[in-house]
């Protein structure tokens, strides 16, 4: 009985998100209510949706604090130096370009925001591409692939959902697929190399005396702040990498510090809210609205029941695949899943089967976010991000699919394959 409330819990859930009839807030918090009150857990259904709540409160804090964190640093003009220094390194090179593009996502992809990596990296080199001829193709194809590894980070859409709906630290899920994150990266250089290599061949490479003008300092910039935002930094990543604190509390204290220097009077504290606090909510209400849905599918035992289920039908033998099946299936998936379904609604009932044939729930998480980087890698239609993308470079989306998708999944591949090495997940 409870996996099959569980089983049809989740089909109704991805029925309404993919039809789009609901949206996910509602299909996540009204959903498993009116399930738990059908299935006779109604006289428990406060304490299943509060434990649900403390559960992904830290990752919601966390959330908070990281993307004001870094939306206060772009707009400090923190990346600003180095877009100008590898866009005069470009200039009339399509070669170079197309490294840069690269690089520039990785660099401004690390607040962890696909609409914002999208709006500054296309507004500095659509005007480049167009002076040079490149195709348009070849920015959001590129964009695509390097927004997409950096979205691993914890604060990232794919590892925050991973982390909520599986009740999980950045360091079970995030800091095991490091290696393979690094191994992401540079085979995005890699294949932006080889873009970039036939671009050039197409068009050879122009003589430009000035193709990008010297950057302005924003206003109210100066040198103190901006070493200081660069150390501030610096010692943010070495804290996360070293697992000194938790990741909320890291960020808590370093967005303080850094708005007391950077914003030190309550209007421009105000406006910085008013300019970003618009994402930190929808972010941050769908975490907590997916801690009513795993608190109640967890609490009443649907999600054990459906894993009890599926470890009968799974053959002996094949549990252990799971972490490798997920990682290389879900790259592919995202082009039917929403990432707020497939980590929301698949993911549990995976790891909790894992769970049942003795493996670890964590390698799964890793995995999926391995493969899975839908709000990253901007392909699927069921992803308001990718319209952005598209829309901006003034790409087709049916082109786009086509001509980055061979190289995303290479991505995946490779960081699955590396995640396979180093341990992070197992076969």
């Amino acid at each position: 009985m409870l996996a099959a409330s569980g089983f049809v819990t989740i089909a109704l859930f991805l029925v309404a998100v993919l039809s789009r009839r609901v949206s996910v807030l509602i299909a996540l918090t009204a959903l498993p209510v009116l399930v738990a009150l059908v299935t006779g857990h109604g006289g428990q259904l406060g304490t299943l949706i509060a434990d649900g709540l403390v559960t992904v409160a830290p990752v919601a804090i966390m959330i908070t604090f990281a993307v004001l964190y870094f939306s206060l640093m772009v707009d400090a003009g923190l990346f600003d130096p180095a877009v100008a220094r590898v866009l005069r390194w470009a200039k009339g090179d399509p070669l170079k370009i197309t490294i840069g593009t690269a690089v520039l996502t990785l660099l401004v992809a690390l607040d962890g925001d696909g609409a914002s990596t999208f709006l500054i990296t296309v507004s500095a080199l659509l005007p480049i591409y167009k002076r040079l001829g490149m195709r348009r193709l070849v920015l959001a194809g590129v964009i695509c692939l390097g927004a997409g590894v950096m979205n691993l980070v914890p604060w990232g859409g794919p590892t925050a959902r991973a982390m909520a709906a599986l009740d999980l630290s950045a360091g079970e899920v995030f800091v095991p697929a490091l290696p393979a994150m690094v191994a992401g990266i540079l085979w995005v250089l890699v294949a932006s190399f080889l873009i970039g290599r036939s671009e050039r061949k197409r068009l050879g490479v122009i003589e430009l005396d000035e193709i990008v003008p010297a950057p302005q300092p924003r206003a109210g910039w100066d040198r103190f702040r901006f070493w200081f935002n660069v150390v501030l930094t610096l010692a943010l990543v070495g804290v996360l990498l070293a697992q000194l604190m938790d990741l909320e509390v890291v960020f808590v204290l370093a967005f303080v510090v850094a708005v007391i220097v950077n914003r030190p009077s309550w209007t421009q504290q105000q406006d910085l809210f008013a300019r970003h606090g618009n994402n930190v909510v929808l972010v941050t209400t769908m975490i907590f609205a997916a801690g009513v849905f795993t608190g109640i599918l967890n609490g009443a035992g649907m999600i054990e029941a459906m894993a009890r289920w599926l470890v009968g039908v799974i053959p002996d033998g094949a549990g252990g695949a799971l972490p490798v099946l997920v990682a290389v299936t879900s790259m592919p998936l995202s082009l039917v899943f929403t990432p707020d379904a497939y980590y929301f609604g698949v993911l549990p009932v995976l790891a909790e089967t894992t769970t049942a044939l003795g493996g670890d729930p964590a390698e799964v998480a890793t995995a999926a976010i391995l493969g899975q980087m839908t709000t990253g890698f901007p392909l699927s239609p069921l992803t308001a991000s990718t319209f952005i993308l598209v829309g901006m470079s003034g790409v087709d989306l049916g082109a786009h699919q086509r001509f980055i998708f061979k190289w995303a999944f290479g991505t995946t591949l490779v960081m699955t394959a590396v995640a396979l090495v180093t341990g992070a997940i197992s076969f």
